[in-house]
């Protein structure tokens, strides 16, 4: 929990104010009864009530002034709520090296997979869009409510060329970018009106098994996911045993970038995730179908610590009627 105006927790120090002039009180009023009535009579003119109950309405105000300060201060609490038009850009590597069958039945068919089990795990209010990279990136999908759509593109994925993983990022932005809303600002200094482009709350998906060889810098990108402020969630498929047979009849190794894909998702904001197995693949995939659609938000719950003052203060109203017949 957190707090809008913490400022105003130096009310607090009231309370021990009221808590000691209470006991002060107390003492004074014992004091003046023995003062005033000898103690043979003490019991007959004043018969004793139980104790706490006289202290009970105090403690009950007295908690209810700590419970409006608090409200003063704007308690807040972080939530995950829906975001409604949030984007997400799911991007798959299609290079040749994602025909290895390191990954079961190989890397290709398993991220086709998982990408249509992220799909599935999405709420209907996501925006989603799909893209497919090799040595070029190739728009699937623009980001649409439509799922079934995409789903189905999805399914179209071949695997042939090599790898340019910057490049893909770099058409993922551009693809949130379109899709952000238009706004008018104007210039507070001169009164002149700009039209900018406001981009959704958005993240990026990316999967690739291999290293980045082709177009634009892989780190260049990931800056300017950051400067954007769009995450960029990397998945490095395959094991470092990953081999396929090129068309000359050469194997290859093709051992997934890691270290490159655990770089872009630190540089994002993101996060990362090295899998060599297809179940393991979906898992990751259907969790991050249901977080992306949600962000954390700070919900103020001011109300809620001033209704408990007010009903404490209302208890302990009834209840000094209740025993004493007035309100303390």
């Amino acid at each position: 929990m957190s707090f809008g105006a913490p400022l105003w927790f130096i009310a607090l120090l009231v309370v021990p104010g009221i808590v000691a002039a209470y006991v002060v009180h107390e003492r004074r009023a014992g004091a003046r009864s023995r003062a005033l009535i000898s103690a043979p009579l003490l019991a007959a003119v004043a018969p004793r009530r139980p104790r706490w109950r006289r202290h009970v309405p105090v403690a009950l105000q007295v908690l209810a002034v700590t419970g409006l300060i608090v409200a003063l201060a704007k308690p807040q609490t972080t939530r995950a709520v829906t975001v409604e038009q949030a984007t997400v850009v799911v991007v798959t590597d299609r290079s040749g090296s994602m025909l290895a069958t390191d990954v079961a039945p190989n890397r290709l068919v398993a991220a086709r997979n998982a990408a249509q089990t992220f799909v599935d795990a999405t709420p209907d209010t996501l925006r989603l869009g799909a893209i497919a990279f090799n040595q070029r990136a190739t728009v699937l999908a623009n980001p649409t409510r439509d799922h079934d759509a995409v789903r189905a593109a999805l399914g179209t994925i071949r695997a042939a060329g090599s790898t340019a993983t910057g490049d893909a990022i770099t058409s993922a932005l551009e693809m949130i970018q379109r899709a952000g809303s238009q706004e008018t600002e104007i210039d507070p200094f001169t009164g002149l009106r700009r039209e900018t482009v406001k981009a959704p709350p958005s993240a990026i998906v990316l999967l690739s098994d291999g290293k980045s060889v082709r177009g634009g810098s892989l780190t260049e990108a990931a800056e300017k996911a950051k400067e954007l402020k769009i995450p960029v969630y990397t998945v490095a498929l395959g094991t470092q045993s990953g081999t396929i047979t090129g068309s000359d009849g050469q194997v290859r190794d093709v051992p997934p970038d890691v270290q490159a894909m655990r770089d872009v998702a630190q540089t994002t904001g993101g996060e990362a995730f090295a899998i060599s197995d297809a179940q393991e693949l979906d898992r990751v995939y259907e969790s991050l179908g249901s977080k992306l659609a949600k962000e954390d938000r700070k919900q103020e719950v001011s109300s809620t610590f001033a209704g408990t003052a007010l009903l404490l203060i209302l208890l302990g109203a009834l209840a000094s009627i209740r025993w004493f017949g007035r309100v303390i």
